[in-house]
């Protein structure tokens, strides 16, 4: 049997890459360039016409199952793993629950979202995406963030990102984004990473992308705790109301600590220190009684507003600016448990977007569309059975039962002959309940059925431009920043060219800072675009620093310290930080008490070696004469306040931590106070030192 290769490669091994495109978005180029190249064909040799688009009812119609090429694809790349996760591998999760406050009864009858005051179980799941479950927890990545509400009338399961946005418009391009974004098959690396060709190579030549680039880009990919993210649904969603009349709706958690972001050096060095760094902090966080909260809130808007939006809601790629449809807090969700074994519950747990409840239905987002089908395919190939549902976590805590039997670990007894409805044989056998049971939206849906992508989702640059150009100073720079950095880990120039070309549309600064950082003589061209961007207004909502709560909840302080040093200001200190709503660790160069200089014992949390700066939001360097003098020798003493002060962060220093700044060659500066100015060193410890950065740090 002769097998047609769907890859060439050179004699000598060598890449045989394809000529540098000249068109952002395949076309005329993808003509050109595939001429002589062996046609694209199903598993079964069919060849493929368009493996850009799913086949839909009609150009913004749902997604039809007819199409066996979609479903061939996605179904190949469900099964490519096992047993982990082909994306979301590294992951933690723990249980609470769901507190409604505001009914949405005019808009559904989901219980779950009209109840007030009632509180759902429910268990949540954080990870990250591209990374294996070895992986560190601080790589730049997209954060999953996943919900199962264990309701009255079932299981329903919110499944989205700390990210509003997504790269691809339909999910036929999923398992070519991914292939893209994970290590490369011939070699096996880079993990948990994007600085690498096949994934920019792939963004050059999809410009859709841009818009999630600009988030993957900035601070949002690299978060200082997980329960400092906010969470979203993604997709335009529908609440039925008793009359069947549906109301489209998007999913928002906004962390009651407010959000914040680590920088690029700092994520890199926690990844050294502590590759575990989110999962212990929500770990001890719920230990220590500091429940993790977030507040539930909804964006609602009918046809009719959504016929007046300057871009398509049924596009993954766009989201709805505040400024335009404002958020309504319609509950909290408070996690309060850990989970009692991690394989048994974090890892077993299945989240299926096409899991809802009665009074909820989907819209016709194309990406929408294709995850109902992948996500319980993936769980059928990852659980190993069609009975994944009987497993403990993701079983729902109502009553249910229908005639689904037997199977591959079934670990229920039905009894009985009847197995099937109707049926005259069994008057307690599960039947249809036309009333209160699960109703589909009635849309009409008209039009031409056919691989073709609407027109209104063309415009793929001015919710780009709209993102960057609504970010802080200090944003914009690591954003411009962090572009370089991956830029510059590609071995071909083209796929450099044609990504700055395509931020031509976005910023002209900001590709001009990116085409400097990486060395380009001048700037190349943009690509063609069949909609120009379009000027939108800024949305303060999209930053991170904007939007920084001022306060110490949540955050954590690291107090070096040593024989010999003083308990006043140690208690002074510690005092106010606790009061103020932070955790307080003492670090010393040897783990064990430490003998102050009034002979008291000081319990030490963790050794100076092991227990970096990073690893802290602030820090308090307070030693006697004597232990500066020998740590000044100390490397790790030496990096702890050389970091700290490098990371942005307030600094609190004694006598002795002054002398240990000078051996750090710091010069202090607004940030670094005196230990006995309690209240200046708390204000200055609630936020970063953003106006340091540009003497330590070269920024694009």
């Amino acid at each position: 049997m002769t097998r047609t290769k769907s890859t060439a490669h050179a004699k000598d091994g060598a890449d045989q890459s394809i000529p540098a495109p000249t068109a952002g978005n395949g076309g005329e180029w993808h003509q050109q360039a595939t001429a002589g190249m062996p046609p694209l064909t199903t598993n079964q040799g069919l060849t493929v016409a368009d493996n850009q688009n799913s086949l839909r009812a009609n150009p913004r119609g749902p997604t039809l199952l007819e199409d066996f090429i979609l479903r061939e694809k996605i179904t190949h790349f469900d099964h490519e793993r096992i047993p982990e996760r082909i994306v979301h591998a590294r992951g933690t999760g723990a249980h609470g629950y769901f507190e409604l406050t505001k009914s949405l009864a005019k808009y559904t009858t989901a219980k779950v979202l009209t109840e007030v005051g009632e509180k759902t179980e429910l268990f949540t799941r954080f990870s990250t995406v591209a990374g294996g479950s070895g992986s560190a927890d601080t790589p730049r990545d997209v954060r999953g963030f996943a919900v199962k509400f264990y309701t009255k009338e079932g299981n329903w399961d919110l499944v989205g990102n700390n990210i509003p946005v997504f790269f691809i418009q339909d999910a036929i391009k999923f398992p070519d984004l991914i292939h893209a974004v994970k290590m490369e098959p011939d070699r096996g690396f880079p993990q948990a990473a994007s600085a690498h060709d096949t994934f920019w190579d792939y963004i050059s030549l999809t410009p859709e992308a841009m818009h999630m680039v600009m988030w993957v880009m900035s601070d949002r990919t690299l978060p200082r705790s997980l329960r400092m993210i906010e969470g979203f649904g993604i997709h335009s969603f529908r609440l039925l109301d008793a009359a069947g009349k549906s109301t489209f709706v998007k999913f928002h958690w906004r962390p009651t600590l407010g959000l914040q972001s680590t920088i690029w050096d700092e994520a890199v060095k926690i990844a050294g220190a502590d590759s575990d760094y989110h999962r212990r902090d929500l770990f001890e966080a719920i230990s220590a009684g500091n429940f993790p909260e977030w507040e539930l809130a909804v964006q609602l808007f009918t046809q009719e507003d959504a016929n007046a939006f300057p871009f398509d809601h049924l596009d993954p790629t766009k989201l709805i600016p505040e400024e335009l449809v404002p958020l309504q807090v319609i509950g909290r969700m408070v996690l309060d448990r850990w989970p009692n074994n991690f394989f048994a519950e974090t890892e077993q747990v299945a989240f299926c977007p096409s899991h809802l409840v009665p009074g909820m239905d989907f819209s016709n987002d194309p990406l929408l569309q294709g995850r109902l089908h992948s996500y319980l395919d993936t769980q059928l190939s990852r659980l190993g059975s069609v009975n994944f549902h009987q497993i403990p976590v993701n079983a729902p805590k109502c009553p249910f039962a229908n005639n689904q039997r037997d199977g591959h670990m079934q670990m229920g007894q039905p009894t009985g002959r009847v197995a099937y409805e109707p049926n005259t044989l069994l008057a307690t056998a599960p039947r249809e309940l036309t009333a209160s049971g699960f109703r589909s939206a009635a849309i009409e849906e008209t039009g031409t059925k056919g691989r073709i992508r609407a027109e209104t989702f063309a415009d793929h640059y001015s919710q780009a431009r709209q993102f960057y150009r609504s970010q802080t100073a200090f944003e914009q720079a690591h954003l411009a920043s962090a572009l370089v950095f991956e830029l510059s880990k590609l071995e071909h120039p083209h796929i450099r060219d044609a990504i700055v070309g395509h931020l031509r549309h976005i910023d002209g600064d900001l590709a001009q800072r990116v085409a400097d950082g990486v060395g380009m003589a001048s700037l190349p061209p943009a690509p063609p675009t069949a909609v120009l961007p379009e000027e939108r207004a800024p949305s303060p909502a999209l930053q991170i620093i904007g939007k920084m709560k001022d306060t110490l909840q949540g955050r954590s302080v690291g107090m070096l310290i040593a024989d010999g040093s003083d308990r006043a200001p140690i208690e002074a200190l510690r005092t106010a930080l606790l009061a103020a709503g932070a955790t307080v660790k003492f670090i010393a160069p040897k783990i064990g008490p430490a003998t102050l200089a009034d002979g008291s014992a000081q319990t030490i949390d963790g050794q100076l070696a092991g227990t970096p700066s990073v690893l802290f939001d602030a820090v308090a360097v307070l030693l006697s004469a004597d232990a500066a003098a020998k740590l000044v020798k100390e490397a790790a003493a030496v990096d702890f306040v050389r970091d700290a002060f490098g990371h942005l962060k307030a600094i609190a220093v004694d006598p002795g931590g002054q002398a240990l700044l000078k051996a750090a060659g710091v010069e202090p500066d607004a940030g670094v106070v005196a230990a006995a100015k309690v209240e200046m060193f708390i204000a200055a410890a609630k936020t970063r030192q953003w106006a340091r950065e540009s003497r330590v740090r070269t920024l694009a």
